[in-house]
C-alpha cells in the first residue's frame, strides 16, 4: 500500500512539474491573455519585476558608458586610451549579453547571441577588428545608451499601476496604522478609516489587478520587441535557424563535393595510366620495332606499323571516351537536349527523352544533370533487366528537375563509395539533392533537383 501511495505521488509531483515547465517556458509574446492564466503564468509576474531591475540596469549603463567612453575619447592620444576603448567595447558587449539572459529570465525571451565568430588565432589586433566591424557590436551601444529612458518611462507607469494596486490591496493594514486614509480614483473617492472599510479598498484593488496586469504585459511586449530589434540579428529566428541549417548543410554539400572531385581526378589518373597511357606506348614500341626491320624485313615492319596503327586508333578512342566521362563536347556545342540524345542512342535499352526547357541553365547544372543521367542509364544497362527507359527534363521554378524511370527490378540503392553516391556528392556540390525511389520489383525513378538561376 505504501509502495502504491509513493507511486501515486511521485505521479502527480512529476506532472506537476511538467505543467509548471511548461508554464515557465512561455515568454511573455506568446502567454495567454486570459486573467486566471496570466495569473499563473511566471512570466507575468517575473515582468513585474522587471520594470525597476530595467531602470536600475539602465542607469548604471548610462553611467558607465558616459564616464567610461569621455575619459577614453579623452586620452585617446594616448595609448591607455584606445586600450579603455577597446575595454569599453567588450564591457557593453559583456552588458548586452547580461541582459539578454535577463530577459530570458524576466520576460522568457530567448534570444541568441548575434555576434560573427571571431577569428582563430591569438592576434587581438584581428579579433579587436572583427569586433568593431561586428553591427551588433553597435546595436549594444544603441541599446544600452537609451535604456535608461525607455526604462524611465516603464518606470513611472509601474509606479503609478502598482503603487495604486498595492495600497488598495493593503488598506485594512495600513489604515490601522495610519489611523485612515483617502483614496481619489478618478471621479471616486474611497474613504478608509478602520480595518473593516479597508476591506472595500482591497475589493477594488483585486479588480485592479486585471488591468494592472494588461498594462504591464503590453509593457513588457513593447520592450521585448524593441529588445529583439537590437539585440537580436536581423530577421527572426527562424529564419536565423535556417541560415545555420542552410549553412551547415553547404559545408557539408562543400566539403562533399571536394571528396567527390578528388575521386573523380584519381579515376582519370587511373584510366590515363591503366589505359591510353599503356596503348600509346605499345604504339611508340611497334613503331620502333618496326623501324628496325624497316631495311631487314619489310613484311613485318609493315606488319607492325599495321598494329601500331591499330592500337593508335584504339588510344584516340579511349581518350575520347576519358574525355567524354569529363566533359563532353557535345553538350557544350549542342546543349542538354542533344547530349542526353546521345546518352539514350547509346543506351543498352529504348530510352525516351523528353527535355522541357525554354533556356540553357548554367554550364554547371547542365553538367551535373548530363552525368546523372549517365550514371542512371549505365545503371539500368547493367543491373535493372529494365525493357525501356525514360529521361525528363523540367523546369519547376527555380530548380531544374532531372527524373530517370526504368521498368526494371527495382532495388537500387544509394551506398556510399557507389555510383549513386558519387551522383549525390556531385549534386551536393551546387546544393542540389538526389533521391532515388526503387521498391524491390521496380520500377526505379532517380530525380535529381538542382538549384538554376536563370
Amino acid at each position: 500500500m505504501d509502495e502504491h501511495v509513493e507511486a501515486r505521488v511521485g505521479e502527480a509531483a512529476r506532472t506537476l512539474w511538467g505543467r509548471s515547465r511548461r508554464l515557465w517556458d512561455r515568454s511573455v509574446l506568446d502567454a495567454s491573455w486570459r486573467p486566471v492564466a496570466m495569473l499563473r503564468t511566471p512570466a507575468t509576474w517575473l515582468a513585474v519585476a522587471q520594470a525597476p531591475l530595467a531602470f536600475g540596469f539602465g542607469l548604471f549603463w548610462l553611467v558607465a558608458l558616459v564616464v567610461g567612453l569621455f575619459l577614453s575619447l579623452a586620452l585617446s592620444a594616448l595609448w591607455v586610451g584606445l586600450l579603455m576603448l577597446v575595454g569599453m567595447m567588450v564591457l557593453w558587449r559583456a552588458g548586452a549579453m547580461l541582459e539578454r539572459r535577463l530577459l530570458r529570465v524576466t520576460f522568457g525571451l530567448r534570444i541568441e547571441d548575434p555576434y560573427r565568430p571571431l577569428p582563430p588565432g591569438r592576434s587581438v589586433f584581428a579579433k579587436v577588428k572583427a569586433m568593431v566591424a561586428d553591427p551588433a557590436t553597435w546595436k549594444d551601444l544603441i541599446y544600452l545608451g537609451v535604456l535608461l529612458p525607455i526604462a524611465m518611462a516603464e518606470f513611472v507607469v509601474w509606479v503609478f499601476v502598482w503603487g495604486m494596486v498595492g495600497l488598495l490591496l493593503l488598506s485594512p493594514l495600513l489604515a490601522v496604522q495610519d489611523g485612515g486614509m483617502q483614496y481619489v480614483i478618478g471621479p471616486f473617492t474611497v474613504y478608509v478609516r478602520d480595518a473593516l472599510s479597508g476591506l472595500w479598498a482591497t475589493g477594488i484593488g483585486l479588480v485592479l489587478l486585471v488591468p494592472a496586469l494588461y498594462v504591464t504585459r503590453v509593457m513588457a511586449i513593447a520592450h521585448a520587441l524593441w529588445a529583439r530589434m537590437l539585440l537580436g540579428s536581423s530577421g527572426s529566428q527562424e529564419e536565423n535557424a535556417q541560415l545555420r541549417e542552410r549553412a551547415e548543410r553547404l559545408r557539408a554539400s562543400r566539403a562533399r563535393g571536394v571528396d567527390a572531385v578528388e575521386a573523380e581526378r584519381r579515376r582519370i589518373e587511373r584510366d590515363l595510366h591503366d589505359g591510353a597511357q599503356q596503348q600509346l606506348l605499345a604504339v611508340a614500341m611497334d613503331i620502333g620495332r618496326a623501324r628496325a626491320k624497316l631495311d631487314t624485313d619489310r613484311e613485318a615492319a609493315r606488319a607492325l606499323i599495321e598494329q601500331a596503327h591499330a592500337g593508335a586508333k584504339s588510344a584516340i578512342a579511349e581518350l575520347r571516351n576519358l574525355a567524354r566521362g569529363i566533359y563532353p563536347a557535345i553538350l557544350t556545342d549542342r546543349g542538354l537536349d542533344a547530349a542526353l540524345s546521345g546518352l539514350a542512342g547509346r543506351a543498352a535499352v529504348p530510352v525516351e527523352v523528353n527535355v522541357d526547357l525554354t533556356e540553357r541553365p548554367p554550364a554547371a547544372v547542365e553538367s551535373i544533370a548530363y552525368f546523372v543521367v549517365a550514371e542512371a542509364l549505365t545503371n539500368v544497362s547493367k543491373y535493372a533487366r529494365a525493357t525501356s527507359a525514360s529521361v525528363l527534363v523540367t523546369r519547376e521554378d527555380g530548380w531544374v528537375v532531372v527524373e530517370i524511370a526504368d521498368d526494371g527490378v527495382g532495388g537500387a540503392t544509394s551506398e556510399p563509395g557507389g555510383g549513386l553516391a558519387g551522383l549525390a556528392d556531385r549534386a551536393a556540390t551546387i546544393d542540389g539533392i538526389l533521391t532515388v525511389d526503387s521498391p524491390p520489383g521496380g520500377p526505379t525513378v532517380i530525380r535529381a533537383d538542382l538549384p538554376c538561376d536563370w
